[in-house]
């Protein structure tokens, strides 16, 4: 079975490669190496992964706005799988620069789900985020909550990716999974993730910002456990369900063959227990500047998770001060510090 990962050179789709070439699963790897952040970590990556099985990696250059070379991909490795992790990422950012998350996220995904239209793909999976749901401060986040009230365009992208896809699934009979993923984290991370920025700041002696006093709370999902339960949804495509009540719809459910999953690790942690972690493990305290809240930001995420454990028989569970470790322990072999 050949698999399309889009964003194969990201923080997901490098661990999601790594995990699938384990499996020697064909793997057709997608991504545009921007310079949203540094490129030399994901050439970095980009090396394992063509180390570590030349037969069954393939890397391609380009980014999912290239209809042309999208195309191409299809007509020529026919990939009955598809993995979307390409998008312009970071809800700060998208303050700065909304263009390019219309132009990756909403423009670069109808022509994916154009492919797999035409390409009788069997299965579309795809990146969505516990951003969607924005304003709600009901805990936990459930899939069933309405989503309609963004705060960042980055959200909105996300949110613009379901419905987007449940037109195709419902239109074409596409089998379509978005996936929410809370605040991912672990070893070859996003640099500008928390993790990333407290770990660097504190090692060079430098102050680390901290948002809304410190009155945030996130529900951290480490990055194999991510891995793992994209893997298994892979292997599960949903189906039409002719039996669905009309007159009871909710955005988790659908009679098209369309699933929306939260993957989170179901346990909240508070920020500053976050940074005393990463303090203790460093055996170094960090230089504080508390800042007020960021536009676009939340103060707490948490998610429910019954229904992806129901749906894949699987439950994130690494400890957050397992992960930090893990991290921690990466960072400084990788950027040969003590």
């Amino acid at each position: 079975m050949t698999i399309l990962i889009t964003g194969a050179a990201g923080f997901i789709g490098f661990h999601l490669s790594m995990k699938l070439l384990k499996n020697n699963e064909k793997i057709i790897g997608l991504d545009n190496l921007n310079n949203y952040y540094d490129p030399k970590l994901k050439e970095a990556r980009l090396k394992i992964l063509n180390e570590s099985n030349i037969d069954l990696f393939t890397f391609i250059k380009s980014n999912l706005e290239d209809k042309d070379t999208l195309k191409s991909i299809f007509k020529r490795y026919k990939p009955k799988i598809v993995v979307n992790l390409a998008a312009q990422a970071g809800v700060r950012y998208s303050l700065e620069n909304p263009y390019s998350y219309v132009n990756s996220n909403i423009v670069g995904f109808i022509n994916l789900l154009e492919e797999c239209r035409n390409n009788k793909v069997e299965h579309l999976v795809y990146a969505s985020s516990s951003s969607v749901y924005g304003g709600n401060t009901k805990m936990p986040f459930v899939e069933s909550q309405n989503v309609d009230h963004p705060v960042s365009i980055y959200a909105a992208s996300k949110k613009a990716n379901e419905l987007m896809a449940h037109s195709y699934s419902h239109l074409y009979k596409i089998p379509t999974t978005g996936l929410r993923f809370f605040t991912v984290y672990g070893p070859w991370g996003r640099p500008d993730m928390a993790l990333f920025l407290f770990t660097k700041s504190i090692i060079n002696n430098e102050p680390i910002k901290i948002f809304n006093n410190g009155q945030m709370m996130r529900d951290f999902t480490y990055i194999d456990d991510i891995v793992e339960s994209i893997t298994r949804v892979i292997n599960k495509p949903p189906k039409k369900n002719n039996l669905l009540d009309h007159m009871d719809l909710s955005p988790d459910n659908s009679w098209a063959p369309y699933k929306i999953f939260n993957i989170g690790n179901s346990n909240p942690t508070p920020l500053m227990e976050f940074i005393r972690s990463i303090e203790n493990i460093l055996g170094k305290k960090a230089i504080k500047q508390y800042l007020p809240i960021q536009p676009g930001d939340v103060p707490n995420t948490e998610s429910d998770t019954k229904s992806l454990e129901k749906w894949i028989n699987f439950r994130p569970s690494t400890p957050v001060k397992e992960g930090i470790s893990k991290f921690i322990d990466w960072y400084k072999t990788f950027y040969k510090c003590k």
